[in-house]
């Protein structure tokens, strides 16, 4: 029975892991797509729009 003791581990790790792509690629995409690309582009957004601070070494940003 020692054999099922050493093989219990990696597998419940296999299903795991296998489970956790299953939930990565079920949630790419559809609805949440949008909502993730609008968050991103908020993001970017208000990072250009702040003015480079001097006192912590930032350098001016080129408007691309």
């Amino acid at each position: 029975m020692d054999y099922v003791a050493a093989l219990f581990a990696p597998t419940v790790m296999a299903v795991a892991f296998t489970f956790l792509i299953i939930t990565i690629v079920r949630s790419q995409g559809g609805a949440n797509k949008y909502k993730e690309d609008a968050a991103v582009d908020a993001a970017l957004a208000a990072a250009n729009s702040r003015p480079a601070d001097p006192d912590r070494g930032e350098a001016a940003r080129s408007a691309d």
